[in-house]
């Protein structure tokens, strides 16, 4: 027996047997496993083990006996015998059907695997936008041709001619196109979304001038799912979408600004703006965030209640809503020792004849005013980098 197995395994087609048929053991194999999984809240647990055991010694002996036949050794009586059979079961319909699933859930299987591999960077950046945005695409796809393929391969094994029945699907598929012309035009308008690189998985977009806004998660040929501030998701058809108004794209922009009063010194202010600016910008927690000097603007605007004084900073995109909450904070502290007055709405009221109770009390301890003692350089609570709430909705 030992001679003629050598002498067969000098043939090519022998060793290509071999593996298309471990290939197919290791399929139905793995498809057992997921049958027998729905078991686990029904069947102790030495019992489901010894369930699995004997799946796997049928699969292990059907595919040695099947390795019997195909390397012709009929001096094995039982195994090449028991191979025969085998082969002929698996050529009928039902054998065929079987090999069929077992194969799609392997695919299946390996597509959920790799893609779960490719891990992009937690860096925010264009790439890692594009790395999530076209893993998700891709699995999606290859598993929809995983499906079809089986579909037409199950129904080719149960004796439907696949190829009048795409012919027939296709006439069919035609007169429904005409019906489904939304679907078309979110299948092409996310196809050029993705080849266009006009947002991705990540990003902060705001959709059609401010009707929905919220954080890209997820992203196909045909959807869009944002998730707002609130947790809300919005899905949304891509045919649907107009405009885009993208949030976090290469870089972003704070604008921080701050009102003063018209009885402030201007010059004054403007000086508190620079120096608070010129200070979060220096501050290494915050420097890796800006990609450039602050930029101060001056007066941009004399309003009814109070002047009111710009400066810009260029920063990394997603992170101008933390830096623009540590700004406020900053230019509150440094507006109250600097003894400028920020704005308030002024309001007239009309007392009746009753009379009026006035009771005096102290700013704070000792008469000091609790402001004086602000720190600026140090936040109590550190502001997180979520972006702002007006940024949600309009």
């Amino acid at each position: 027996m030992l001679d003629e197995l050598m002498i067969q395994l000098q043939k090519p087609q022998v060793w290509l047997g071999l593996g298309l048929t471990l290939l197919v053991a290791y399929a139905l194999y793995r498809f057992g496993r997921v049958l027998l999984r729905p078991l686990e809240g029904y069947v102790r647990g030495p019992l489901l083990t010894a369930l699995k055991w004997l799946w796997l010694l049928v699969v292990a002996v059907s595919w040695l006996a099947v390795a019997t036949h195909i390397a012709y050794l009929p001096s094995v009586p039982v195994l090449f015998d028991l191979g025969q059979d085998i082969e002929n079961g698996f050529r009928n319909s039902a054998g065929q059907v079987l090999v069929i699933l077992a194969l799609a859930l392997i695919a299946w299987n390996l597509i959920g695997s790799l893609s779960g591999r490719i891990v992009a960077e937690e860096e925010f950046n264009r790439r890692t936008v594009r790395v999530q945005t076209l893993k998700g695409v891709v699995e999606s796809t290859l598993k929809a041709v995983v499906v079809i393929i089986g579909l037409i391969a199950g129904l080719q094994a149960l004796g439907v001619n696949a190829t009048s029945l795409l012919a027939g699907v296709s006439v069919l598929g035609l007169a429904v196109g005409f019906g489904a012309q939304s679907l078309i035009k979110d299948v092409f308008t996310g196809f050029f979304i993705l080849l266009e690189d006009q947002y991705g998985v990540g990003d902060v977009i705001t959709v059609n001038t401010g009707q929905l806004s919220g954080n890209v998660e997820r992203l196909n040929l045909r959807l869009t799912v944002l998730r707002a501030l609130d947790g809300t998701v919005h899905i949304i058809p891509n045919g649907q979408i107009q405009t885009v108004s993208v949030s976090s794209k290469d870089w972003s922009r704070v604008v921080a600004t701050v009102d003063v009063t018209y009885a402030a010194n201007i010059n004054d202010a403007l000086r508190v703006l620079e120096a608070v600016s010129q200070e979060l910008y220096a501050d290494p927690e915050w420097r890796g965030f800006f990609l450039d000097a602050p930029e101060i603007q001056g007066v941009t605007q004399l309003a009814p209640d109070g002047v009111t004084l710009r400066a810009l900073f260029k920063v990394q995109p997603k992170s101008q809503y933390g830096i623009g909450r540590e700004f406020n904070r900053r230019i509150k502290i440094a507006m109250d020792q600097a003894g400028i007055k920020i704005p308030s709405p002024q309001r007239t009221i009309t007392l009746g004849n009753a009379p009026l109770e006035i009771k005096l009390t102290r700013e704070g301890p000792e008469g000091r005013d609790l402001r004086d003692s602000q720190e600026r350089t140090h936040a109590p609570v550190k502001p997180s980098l979520t972006r702002d709430p007006e940024e949600e909705e309009v």
